[in-house]
């Protein structure tokens, strides 16, 4: 018989009932192992230097450094640690700003608990999970107009993009020079009338088709 990887998480969340619910739900899968518990975006970074999960479970609101940008330091300082946003809140903008910072997935708190599961599952093995209510809302269209068609090749970024990779691994990807890419971006950005990276990301998440 062949033993399954157990997946090693940490739970961030300010809220210590937050955190003992999560992990009395999340210790009853077999598979799952977790590792250690924070408070906080800094306590975080610290046990998760030392205890090393392979996924983080973060809250967006938090004292001090919130969610996404704990998520952007992660992406830098753990770039094999995956995070996987859990949050009260709906809005397409913070979804945006998560995947734009590093994260894997987003889940609302108010999903079913089964959610959760699959949402880690899917995320370890190299999707992007998005809670079904935040699914729906992505896929109703954006009021960004499209000035001009995109190329093949833009939209092939495009939809890179939308997996939240970074430049560099698009251009490994794609065969590409990272300079390339950037290029590539730039000229979406001004196809589409978008300015900021995060509203990129939103329109991509919405329109890019499937990969």
């Amino acid at each position: 018989m062949t033993l399954q990887k157990m997946i090693r998480i940490l739970l961030v969340d300010d809220h210590p009932l937050v955190r003992d619910g999560l992990r009395a739900r999340l210790e009853a899968v077999p598979t799952f192992d977790v590792v250690g518990e924070a408070g906080s975006a800094a306590e975080a970074l610290e046990v998760a230097r030392l205890q090393a999960p392979d996924l983080v479970l973060m809250d967006i609101n938090m004292r001090g450094q919130n969610g996404i940008e704990a998520t952007a330091e992660f992406r830098v300082r753990f770039p094999a640690i995956a995070v996987l946003i859990l949050s009260m809140h709906d809005k397409q903008d913070y979804v945006a700003q998560a995947i734009a910072a590093g994260a894997r997935g987003y889940v609302l708190k108010d999903a079913p608990g089964k959610d959760i599961v699959v949402a880690i599952e899917t995320v370890m093995s190299g999707g992007i999970y998005y809670s079904a209510a935040l699914a729906a809302q992505l896929a109703r269209p954006a009021n960004v107009p499209q000035e001009e068609a995109l190329t093949t090749r833009e939209q092939e970024v495009l939809r890179h993009i939308a997996a939240g990779e970074s430049n560099k691994q698009i251009a490994r990807s794609l065969d590409l020079s990272v300079r390339t890419v950037e290029t590539h971006r730039l000229n979406i950005k001004r196809k589409l009338g978008i300015e900021g990276q995060a509203e990129l990301i939103r329109y991509a998440v919405q329109h890019a088709p499937e990969m």
